[in-house]
């Protein structure tokens, strides 16, 4: 019988740039080592059940995507954990650190932020080195001006360790190798591309760190508390082994970071770095999508990335995929973000608003408590509804972009940034008075809303501040309905959207910068609330543990 014949699929292949050639062998690296075996951690399936049920209330709460989610949960048990000690209570000297450590592993694989019976026990021992590190460092810590206010530099000084701590944490635990080598291989191609004028005004390390900065901002959205730890772990090699001489050097260094780190991470260049990285992050993460499908047979990637037929293929799956999961991730950040916002609502009428009426001698009707109540609803959710990810176009754009940065030979695209951009002195003066004419205006107009309502004037102007926050909200779900965009093309109606919206967002991003500054009620919170539910799991899970044995006593 005759054998059939072999149709053999098309090959156009093309050499790898070196960026993504390193990438790929990083990648192949990472997962063998991946691989080694270890003895995993087991947690409780009745109280893990609970836990997680808890923190699906808590994602509706904060409405934060899972990758945040994470790191919060952590900041949050270290909050709990830590609290009375951290805050000058008790002595710092009495931390059980391993303990600790333990508990925060066993609370997040609880809560569903890790895998259960897949993380090693040997990483407890890690962190517990980590916890100690940053323990030394709040109680070691130097400060080279003492011009803020004693407490309140404790507990800011205090919460922004435990940010950093919650870093490498985070990193020890979910081991991101995609990410890592993916934010290395974009830093790097950016950097080779991008030229700074006039030449020589930064130098190539420099450029190289704000690069890093504004990869790590636009490819996975990473805050400010996990580029500094990057940016302190490439400076020092024995970072998470640390001498005592590397802890002595954090004791100063560390606080000094902590009051210049806007200097270091607002730089003259980040607007424009931003905006190129911006444009090229979506080449990435759909390169990071492709290798996440070869996870089991790694040794693929070079070839299918060097077949510009399979390349095409997969990308656009890849992109397919993205988008579709785009409109979903929207969706759900519509009705977290609005639900967020209601139900807020109760928390602070009853909390902060009557107490505030009550001392001008003022009062609430059925009127306008509903109006207190579905005003700032309302917004959120118009604002958030027209949100809408990228047209169709934007597809075949990514895909030119993608042979771009994937292969050697073809045509590299250079990005020009200037040190001393050109500008018209009074064009800047007008744009600048209409943006302030266009942010009091709006708070203004928001104002007056709530003031014909007839609401109380402490409420006026407590909700007119909410829909600042609200805007500010707003525009950060609508930066991440760009995250496939390859270009800055904005619509009409777009361009309507951020001159009312980027304005007010601006006073809402600084109301929530202030309010984090005050944040011993958001650590008070996390200790009273917390506290007795994780006594209660810890018990279930005792409990659950006792009964297991004693049935296994049954013959």
């Amino acid at each position: 019988m005759e054998e059939p014949e072999v149709i053999q699929k098309p090959e156009e292949l093309h050499p790898l740039s070196k960026e993504i050639s390193h990438l790929i062998d990083t990648y192949i690296g990472s997962i063998e080592d991946a691989k080694k075996p270890s003895t995993p951690i087991h947690i409780d399936e009745i109280a893990s059940r609970i836990a997680k049920f808890y923190e699906m209330v808590r994602k509706v709460i904060d409405w934060k995507e899972d990758s945040v989610l994470r790191r919060s949960a952590i900041e949050r048990a270290l909050k709990r954990t830590l609290f009375t000690k951290l805050t000058g209570f008790t002595r710092k000297e009495g931390i059980d650190t391993y303990r600790v450590a333990y508990t925060i592993t066993a609370d997040l694989i609880r809560g569903g932020h890790l895998p259960n019976d897949e993380i090693a026990q040997e990483k407890v021992l890690k962190v517990e080195v980590i916890l100690k590190k940053y323990l030394y460092i709040l109680e070691h810590a130097v400060f080279s001006s003492n011009e803020l206010i004693p407490i309140k530099r404790q507990v800011n000084f205090t919460a922004f360790v435990i940010e950093l701590a919650a870093v490498d944490i985070e990193e020890i635990l979910s081991n991101p190798i995609k990410e890592r080598i993916l934010i290395e291989a974009m830093t790097d191609m950016l950097t080779n591309r991008i030229r700074v004028l006039p030449q020589g005004a930064v130098s190539d390390s420099d450029r190289k760190t704000h690069v890093f900065i504004g990869v790590c901002r636009t490819l996975f959205d990473l805050d400010d508390g996990y580029i500094l730890v990057q940016l302190l772990r490439y400076s020092h090699a024995d970072w998470y082994t640390p001498s005592q001489t590397l802890l002595d050097t954090l004791s100063t260094r560390i606080p000094n970071l902590w009051m210049t780190k806007d200097t270091l991470l607002e730089h003259p260049l980040s607007h424009q770095l931003y905006s190129i990285c911006e444009r090229i992050d979506t080449v990435f993460m759909l390169i990071g999508d492709v290798i996440d499908t070869y996870k089991e047979s790694p040794e693929k990637i070079a070839k299918v990335m060097s077949d510009k037929i399979q390349l095409t293929e997969v990308i656009t799956e890849a992109y397919n995929k993205r988008y579709l999961s785009l409109k979903s991730r929207l969706v759900r950040l519509a009705i977290f973000s609005t639900l967020s916002v209601f139900l807020s609502n109760w928390v602070t009428f009853f909390i902060v608003e009557v107490p505030m009426a009550s001392w001008f001698y003022e009062g609430f009707n059925m009127f306008t408590a509903i109006i207190d109540f579905v005003v700032p609803t309302a917004v959120m959710f118009a604002l958030v509804s027209i949100i809408k990810p990228p047209p169709e176009s934007n597809r075949d754009r990514v895909l030119s972009l993608v042979y771009q940065s994937v292969y050697s030979d073809e045509k590299v695209k250079l990005y020009d940034v200037s040190m001393k951009p050109r500008s018209n002195r009074i064009f800047a003066f007008i744009m600048v008075v209409m943006y302030l004419t266009m942010m009091f205006g709006v708070l203004g107009v928001v104002g007056y809303v709530f003031y014909i309502a007839k609401l109380p004037i402490t409420s006026v102007v407590f909700d007119t501040f909410t829909i600042a926050l609200t805007f500010f909200a707003a525009v950060g779900i609508r930066n991440k309905s760009k995250e496939l965009s390859v270009d800055d093309r904005t619509g009409v109606w777009e361009f309507l959207f951020d001159m009312v919206s980027v304005p007010i967002a601006k006073v809402g991003e600084f109301l929530a910068k202030k309010w984090k500054e005050y944040n011993i009620v958001a650590i008070l919170f996390t200790f009273l609330i917390e506290t007795p539910m994780i006594v209660i799991l810890d018990f279930i899970g005792n409990w659950s543990q006792y009964l297991k044995e004693r049935r296994a006593e049954l013959h």
